[in-house]
């Protein structure tokens, strides 16, 4: 066990806070499913029955509590990781293999670890919670190969930008961060063009939308919106799950329409266009590229942050590191910005769900109504057993979206 320190006091405070409060807005929202329990909100009257609303609580439960505890568990190894001693024998073990290499291998071993370590509780999500309320449709061996090949390309990914991280520390000095950042933005850019082009097809299998005549229907109303689509297809999500959804992909000419073959299964060809029209929405209001710009404000801002703590030498005298190795700095400043981090995250969820509801209200001024979009989020709450009855506060930190409740309310309203 490292020894007990001010600063190292000041981090287990703020992480013992941070775990505490977690916990709590978990209870809370199993708190507000259980108050609510067999009330069924105005929007849903008529459209989900007594069973189905059951089947959704007993959903959310079941995920609710599998989540504590999973969270528990996994805060409890990463403080005990921390605490052991393991990681200042590991940055002596690996100090010989030069600094890149060395700091590669710092990372690489933990996140190993940590990737040994979600495998049962994955396995349980999806073989027992997930197929207890009917959604998974995978094998073991397709859940095995998923998980390799998970490794493997987070691996290399990460492998790679984290490498060249280290090569700007090792390289320009004090200016690391901007460099860093440079590096950090293009690769998110680069991402966006590749994942539907390179990444996706390992996991899944594309083809062309077979209804024609929504096909035509989805490029007309692209094209009256003035949204350039290359390809409308289909993926094979129900090999994994019975869950439904439908997204956009892709940068300047290369942007892909992807529809779950579960969700052309269970609605309309009016609730898809909504569907559709609303991710075009994001398009057209420049949603892509706002996120884009403030993932770089904010990854600038964390990135200087980081340059003027790996150099600070009392961090690495509260974990009992030996010397200051930039590349644990680095490590350490992630470990600090998890906690602190999660008491921000309301901030980035507002502002996603204010773009949704622009969104939503794209929708309706371009369509003339949001009676599909309802239908379509009515039957998908439905569908995917989505909770009716989020606490207000756990909404803030966890929701991207507005609740459905609201969102449907507003489309009728405004209707």
């Amino acid at each position: 066990m490292i020894p007990f320190n001010g600063l190292l006091g000041a981090f287990l405070a703020l992480f013992f806070l941070s775990t505490g409060f977690r916990l709590a807005l978990e209870l809370l929202n199993v708190s507000n499913v259980k108050r609510n329990q067999g009330r069924l909100p105005a929007p849903f009257q008529g459209i989900v029955d007594e069973a189905e609303l059951a089947g959704m609580d007993r959903y959310t439960l079941d995920r609710t509590r599998f989540s504590i505890v999973e969270s528990i568990a996994a805060r409890a190894v990463f403080l005990g990781l921390l605490l052991s001693g393991l990681l200042p024998w590991l940055e002596q073990t690996v100090r010989g293999f030069g600094f890149v290499w060395a700091g590669l291998a710092f990372f690489a071993a933990p996140a190993f670890l940590c990737f040994l370590f979600d495998l049962p509780f994955d396995y349980f999500g999806n073989f027992v919670i997930e197929a207890r309320h009917g959604f998974n449709t995978r094998t073991r061996r397709l859940w095995a190969l998923d998980s390799l090949k998970s490794l493997l390309i987070g691996g290399l990914l990460g492998g790679v930008l984290l490498g060249l991280f280290l090569l700007m520390v090792d390289k320009t000095g004090p200016s690391w961060w901007i460099w860093a950042w440079a590096i950090l933005l293009g690769f998110q850019l680069l991402m966006l063009v590749l994942y539907p082009l390179v990444i996706a097809p390992l996991f899944n299998t594309f083809t062309p939308v077979e209804d024609r005549e929504l096909a035509e229907r989805i490029r007309s109303m692209a094209s009256e919106q003035g949204v350039n689509v290359e390809e409308i297809v289909q993926m094979d999500a129900g090999r994994r799950s019975r869950h439904t959804n439908a997204y956009f992909t892709g940068l300047g000419r290369v942007k892909r329409i992807v529809l779950y073959d579960t969700l052309l299964q269970a609605h309309d060809q009016d609730e898809l266009l909504a569907v559709l029209a609303h991710e075009m929405a994001h398009l057209k209001m420049g949603h892509v590229w706002k996120r884009v710009l403030l993932f770089g404000a904010a990854s600038l801002v964390l990135l200087f942050a980081a340059s003027l703590l790996i150099r600070w030498e009392p961090i690495y005298q509260a974990f009992a590191f030996s010397g200051t190795p930039l590349y644990a700095g680095l490590f350490l400043a992630g470990v600090i910005w998890e906690p602190a981090g999660f008491f921000l995250s309301p901030l980035s969820m507002a502002v996603s769900r204010r773009f949704e509801r622009q969104a939503d209200r794209f929708v309706l001024d371009r369509t003339g109504g949001g009676e599909a979009l309802a239908r379509a989020l009515e039957r998908m709450a439905g569908d995917n057993l989505a909770n009716l009855h989020p606490h207000p506060l756990y909404v803030r930190f966890h929701y991207s979206h507005p609740p459905l409740v609201e969102r449907i309310r507003a489309l009728v309203h405004f209707s």
